[in-house]
């Protein structure tokens, strides 16, 4: 066992129970695949596996502690699941080497994951002093200190302002220009006390903790998350069989965006204006399953607080846009 607890007591999946009524229509079948594309602990996965039992699981994740707290979850269920280490707009490699070439059903759970937030050490929360790291991937790319340390100041200006939404970004980044020309930033709670001091106290009355922001912007910065994001959506939507389900779990407005923008143009299809017949190619290949985009229900937001800012939307795949995707429902559940 994991020395700070097995991941079923320390992890509750947000509206776990809305995500498998809307992907195990699609997951009936046996061998039927399901893609975790954020797998993190592995309660979604371990629903779905609960559920459906005839399908099997490829998840992706990008964090190695993450997928080791999974398989201690989801050993039970070791031969119907596949474990990828990878970013998850890395869909084409995972499928591959799982074996498979499109899935039935997808998930993505985007965001922090509950093990970052509550590993103090990885630097993701500014309620505990850690080195500034925010990597998922510990093992490449820049730590949230190095961006602090390095980035010109109208650079650092633009990521709080854009990520975070940070209305004092010029002030906080004038503040960390000035403190880091004495001593490089390396731990949170340096971070924090200058922001502190920085935000206004009003906003920090009306706005919540001066840090949230901030550390928002510099962990979408360090993971990319909002470029990955871009480029995974299409890519689990190109895997997708035909009547197979997405699902996307959204915490930030502009993931949110992201997911809006790229679901209701598959659901509205492209048909030039003024065409009096629309043709075949340009017809909607996605059918939206929720109306707009569903929150949490008020008892689960006050069980699970981290559910509080969720955003949920899903859409089912109704036509291939590939001329290599299978479409004969008779060949639904074969993926070698």
């Amino acid at each position: 066992m994991n020395a700070r607890g097995m991941a079923a007591d320390r992890h509750v999946p947000v509206l776990r129970d809305r995500i498998v009524e809307l992907l195990a229509p699609a997951l009936s079948d046996d061998g039927s695949v399901y893609l975790d594309g954020t797998l993190g602990m592995g309660g979604h996965a371990e629903a779905v596996l609960e559920r459906c039992p005839g399908a099997r699981v490829v998840g992706i994740d990008r964090d190695q502690e993450a997928l080791a707290l999974a398989a201690q979850r989801l050993e039970p269920y070791a031969g119907r699941v596949t474990f990828v280490h990878a970013v998850y707009d890395d869909v084409p490699r995972a499928l591959a080497e799982a074996g498979v070439d499109h899935v039935d059903a997808a998930l993505y759970d985007l965001g922090v994951s509950s093990l970052q937030l509550d590993e103090a050490d990885r630097g993701f929360s500014y309620s505990q002093d850690a080195p500034l790291d925010m990597r998922m991937d510990q093992s490449a790319g820049l730590t949230a200190a190095e961006v602090l340390n390095t980035y010109e100041p109208a650079e650092l200006e633009t990521v709080l302002r854009e990520f975070g939404e940070e209305r004092f970004a010029r002030k906080i980044v004038g503040a960390i220009v000035r403190e880091r020309e004495t001593e490089p930033f390396t731990t949170s709670a340096r971070l924090v006390e200058l922001l502190k001091r920085v935000v206004p106290a009003a906003s920090q009355k009306s706005g919540g903790h001066p840090g949230k922001r901030t550390f928002q912007a510099l962990r979408i910065e360090v993971n990319s998350e909002l470029s990955v994001w871009a480029s995974a959506l299409p890519r689990a939507i190109d895997a997708l069989a035909v009547g197979g389900r997405i699902a996307v779990l959204s915490y930030h407005s502009l993931e949110d965006r992201i997911t809006k923008r790229v679901l209701a143009a598959g659901a509205k299809g492209s048909s030039p204006e003024g065409l009096p017949v629309e043709l075949p190619e340009h017809a909607a290949y996605l059918r939206l399953l929720t109306r707009g985009a569903e929150e949490a229900s008020a008892q689960e937001q006050a069980a699970n607080p981290r559910s509080a800012s969720v955003r949920l939307r899903a859409a089912e795949r109704t036509r291939s846009t590939q001329s290599t995707q299978t479409t004969d429902a008779t060949t639904k559940g074969t993926h070698r």
